[in-house]
């Protein structure tokens, strides 16, 4: 790594916190002033803008004809959001999970999860899939919008009418849109560095897409969800994250298969593997956003050391390590067992308590 590398890594740290804060903050304000609740702007705004990195690295990734690095980008993103982005976020402080995460956002993730993966059988996804994939975020965001609840907005709120409040209303959106330059550049320096060094390595495409990519390309929520974390956004921090996953398999996939001049070939390791994890770990989001309506430490650390143990799983097997038949070994049958078994028992431990405080 150079020394112009390093410094921009440096600097894109710098923009990173930047530009998390200025788009928490345009958010929360823009949430108020329109008199929306702040789980809709995390879930329609602000995981647009968060996922809008994804969306540049499968489009530049699909249209050079490397379409193992676009899937692997979002589907890698989409794991990486709930295991360490909701991991890291829960650890920092407990996440108070709304109820309609539970009921709708979260059924309606793992359902395009399962879309995506039955698109995929036939080892392709092309301009036909890519509009169905695109009409449902259009659908998506079309139904969000209709079934949001107003917020109680103020007399002071209310006069958002007035010039002094477009011009409030237009400064949040300024905030918003330099915040969510200031991420994704801050990102792409980070990445960059680290791409090199992998490739350096000879870490193949895919495995790059699934980590290194990843990570950069979901930089911008994992900083936004650590700053909505600090600042008691809570409502910012869920909807964020189980909206980008939402958006990235709609509309950065439908945008990418219908631009992608032969469509995105899958692999057979995205089919067999990547995908099936992604539609696990969604689905581990309903028992533990369900036990309390909260995610604690505990379960943030759970989420973070499963992070851990999947990339652990992706250089083993790159780079075919003798480890690997006994790390798969230990956790096909103890780790996976024993916290299935734990979450399966929260969820019924929390209905026990609904049932006997009903």
């Amino acid at each position: 790594m150079d020394s112009l590398t390093l410094v921009l890594f440096i600097l894109g740290f710098i923009l990173l916190v930047g530009g998390a804060n200025l788009l928490v903050e345009g958010a929360s304000s823009l949430a108020r002033l329109l008199g929306i609740s702040p789980l809709i702007v995390g879930l329609t705004v602000v995981a647009f803008g968060t996922s809008a990195p994804e969306l540049a690295v499968s489009i530049q990734s699909s249209l050079q004809g490397q379409t193992d690095l676009a899937i692997g980008n979002v589907v890698g993103s989409n794991i990486l959001n709930i295991l360490l982005v909701l991991g890291v976020a829960a650890i920092i402080t407990p996440i108070k999970v709304h109820e309609r995460l539970v009921q709708l956002e979260v059924p309606i993730m793992i359902a395009v999860s399962v879309l995506l993966l039955v698109l995929s059988f036939d080892g392709t996804l092309d301009r036909l899939d890519g509009l169905l994939l695109f009409s449902g975020i259009l659908l998506y965001i079309y139904f969000t919008m209709k079934t949001h609840n107003k917020a109680n907005v103020s007399e002071s709120e209310a006069e958002q009418e007035s010039p002094a409040g477009v011009y409030t209303i237009i400064l949040q959106l300024l905030f918003i849109i330099i915040g969510l330059g200031l991420l994704v550049q801050g990102s792409q320096w980070l990445v960059d560095g680290a791409v090199a060094v992998a490739k350096l390595f000879g870490v193949s495409e895919f495995v790059i897409g699934l980590t290194i990519i990843s990570i950069g390309t979901s930089l911008p929520e994992l900083a936004t969800v650590v700053i909505a974390s600090l600042k008691k956004q809570e409502d910012l921090v869920a909807g964020n994250v189980i909206g980008s996953n939402i958006f990235n398999i709609l509309l950065v996939l439908g945008v990418t298969s219908l631009i992608a001049p032969n469509g995105i070939a899958i692999s057979e390791a995205a089919i067999g593997f990547d995908m099936p994890i992604m539609i696990a770990v969604a689905f581990a989001c309903l028992p533990i956003f369900f036990a309390g309506y909260e995610i604690k430490r505990w379960e943030g650390g759970l989420f973070l050391g499963f992070y851990v143990a999947y990339t652990t799983y992706l250089f083993l097997n790159a780079t075919k390590h003798q480890s690997l038949e006994a790390f798969n070994y230990v956790m096909l049958w103890f780790v996976i067992p024993i916290t299935v078994l734990t979450i399966i028992v929260l969820a019924l431990k929390q209905v026990k308590n609904g049932h006997s405080n009903g």
